[in-house]
């Protein structure tokens, strides 16, 4: 039996190892600017070690260099300039306020009640502040049942019927069946109860489709018999406005499906239209591009963002029992960790940023027609990042430009062959389908192939299954749904 030896050997090889820090910046590189608000303020909270600085930051620095150069260039008459010194009898001076005087105009301000306003308009509120909360829809309607008289077992009924309503106010995710059984309600009482639902306002809430609801409409506002007919029987023809088939089958001239058509589009397909079912989402740009001259700077917005730094108790503490200063060097290492992270991804936007401006200079100066194509490995290349990296970066973050607001994915997209210039970008692409769209005549839309057609034109070669993919995208119904008759 051989024995056993030991020996030592040296291997050398390269693997990578995410350490916390590195894990910490992917994680921050990949929020948006709202929700890395949110991580500093809890941090700020569960970390003693971290307090927020008081100190004129570089970019608070610059705005007030900027300030000071914008008052320069004001008429001698508005400003102090530096030939005219104030002596220090009139320093002295500006500092002391006649109270009694201020005092006295302060009561003599009109009252709002007295027809004029006693704030100024950048002072008083928006009109959005003064409204009060909008009542949801299930509120809406439970109010309404609340004023009708009915039994335990049908309020619980309703009550599942609210709760299942989608955000078009219709009944799709459950049966009548189920909601009855589950509230202890025979399946023909809850149908009944049903209808009386569709009967509250909006009317036609309630309903399991479309035909549902145009028909309760139909009947709370008594309408024409043909009117229900053409949506009980014709629906179908209708969506395709294939008139003449309804006009054809109902044995009536095609000018009176016409004048039914017309009062069929008065009503309203989704009852819950009025009623916010989603609050509204506040977008904040990460970083500014300014024009200034021909050129083009990137700012990053550092507005309402907390800024960090190391408290000095803390660093004092460091010469106190043993335990406490591990606990210190732990709270403040990761305090160290979260600011240059921040500031890492602060750098890498801007970068980025840089870049794009640098490679759609074209759209920045005549707007999305010249938007060219790019992919993330081109940025990747050109900062001397990973595509990866690129990814997070551009994702959930935003841009304030002279042309408008866009998240950073928007400047990329893939390339388009056109016959007589350069490649075009698809985002071009489909910007040119929807202004060829919104010029073509109601009643003789454009067909796909014509747009394709169109498009080949102006030197842009695309099949028709892309032009109507980019149709769809852009959320724009096909020729047949657009045509207008009337």
């Amino acid at each position: 039996m051989a024995g056993l030896e030991l020996k030592q050997s040296l291997k050398l090889q390269q693997q990578l190892v995410m350490t916390p820090q590195l894990q910490q910046a992917i994680k921050l590189l990949q929020l948006s600017r709202m929700e890395l608000v949110d991580v500093v303020r809890t941090e700020l909270e569960e970390n003693p070690v971290l307090e927020e600085s008081l100190d004129i930051s570089s970019k608070d620095k610059n705005d007030r260099e900027m300030s000071e150069i914008s008052l320069s260039s004001l008429p001698e008459s508005s400003h102090q300039t530096e030939s005219e010194p104030q002596t220090a009898e009139a320093i002295e001076a500006s500092k002391e306020i006649d109270w009694e005087k201020y005092l006295e105009n302060y009561a003599n301000q009109p009252s709002i009640g007295g027809g004029k306003l006693s704030q100024s308009a950048e002072d008083t509120p928006s009109l959005e502040a003064t409204l009060g909360q909008i009542d949801s829809l299930a509120d809406h309607i439970m109010w309404q049942l609340h004023m009708s008289v009915v039994l335990p077992e049908e309020e619980a009924f309703v009550e599942l019927v609210v709760g299942s309503l989608d955000k078009d106010g219709y009944l799709k995710d459950a049966t009548v069946e189920e909601l009855a059984a589950e509230a202890n309600l025979d399946p023909e009482d809850a149908e009944e109860v049903l209808k009386m639902i569709q009967t509250f306002d909006p009317v036609g809430v309630a309903s399991r489709d479309l035909r549902e609801c145009l028909l309760a409409q139909v009947d709370a506002l008594g309408l024409d018999i043909d009117v229900r007919q053409v949506i009980d029987k014709h629906l179908h023809y209708l969506e395709n406005r294939n008139y003449g088939a309804i006009a054809k089958e109902m044995e009536l001239e095609l000018d009176d499906i016409y004048e039914v058509a017309k009062i069929i589009s008065t009503l309203e397909p989704k009852p819950a239209r009025n009623f916010i079912t989603e609050s509204p989402l506040y977008i904040t740009p990460d970083v500014y591009v300014h024009k200034i001259g021909d050129k083009y700077f990137v700012v990053p917005n550092d507005d309402g963002m907390p800024r960090l730094k190391i408290s000095g108790f803390f660093k004092n503490a460091m010469d106190s029992d043993q335990k406490a200063k591990e606990y210190v060097q732990n709270k403040m290492r990761s305090a160290q960790w979260l600011i240059r992270s921040i500031d890492q991804r602060r750098r890498t936007i801007t970068r980025v940023t840089e870049c794009i401006v640098e490679k759609q200079y074209d759209f920045f100066e005549n707007g999305v027609q010249h938007l060219k194509p790019l992919i993330l490995k081109d940025v990747a290349e050109a900062v001397s990042l990973h595509e990866s990296t690129i990814s997070r970066v551009t994702t959930n973050k935003y841009v304030q430009t002279p042309q408008g607001l866009f998240e950073l994915k928007f400047f990329f997209s893939s390339s388009i062959k056109r016959t007589t210039e350069d490649d075009i970008a698809s985002e071009s692409v489909k910007n040119k389908i929807k202004d060829i769209i919104s010029r073509e005549d109601d009643r003789k839309p454009l067909s796909d192939q014509k747009i394709v057609n169109m498009l080949k034109d102006g030197g842009i070669v695309i099949a028709r299954r892309t032009v109507a993919k980019y149709r769809e995208m852009l959320g724009i119904l096909s020729s047949s749904k657009r045509k207008k008759l009337f």
